[in-house]
């Protein structure tokens, strides 16, 4: 007969519930591990949005944008940005070195104040060319020009009011 070590078992004995458990929470947190890790990798790699909007205020801002389309210029919106939180409003790369943002508060105030004129919709909506808002049925709305220096990403920030 040979001595036994404790914890220990010999190849023709059967293994017990608790060994079963001890190699399954092993298999479990090495699973858990390498979730984090792979989440860890993932979160350090670059954002894929490509123009985004920052409400740092502690109000509700509904943004609409436009930009150049090429023939004439388009507008699309809205995107409801909460208190202190973002809003990826263009997702692929920035093809014009301006972008024109539209912000009004729950209250319909503006937030920003810009001197470009286009068209806004009163729920989601995109309209092309910024002439004869209201013949088309929509309302003219002031636009902020806001210079991206022909960068592929860029993010706005809108501080709360003084």
């Amino acid at each position: 007969m040979t001595a036994m070590l404790p914890g220990r078992r010999s190849a023709a004995e059967p293994e017990t519930r608790q060994g079963s458990r001890r190699r399954r929470f092993r298999v479990s947190a090495r699973l858990a591990a390498a979730a984090l890790f792979v989440l860890a990798l993932t979160a350090a790699m670059p954002a894929s949005a490509q123009f985004v909007v920052c409400n740092q205020s502690l109000d509700v801002v509904n943004v609409a944008i436009g930009r150049d389309a090429g023939p004439g210029f388009e507008t699309e919106g809205w995107w409801i940005v909460g208190a202190n939180r973002c809003a990826t409003v263009i997702r692929d790369e920035l093809a014009a070195r301006y972008v024109y943002v539209h912000a009004d508060d729950v209250f319909g105030r503006p937030v920003l104040y810009g001197s470009t004129q286009m068209c806004v919709g009163a729920k989601r909506f995109r309209i092309v060319g910024a002439e004869a808002c209201f013949a088309r049925g929509y309302r003219p709305a002031r636009f902020l020009e806001v210079d991206t220096k022909a960068v592929a990403r860029w993010t706005l920030f809108l501080a709360p009011r003084s």
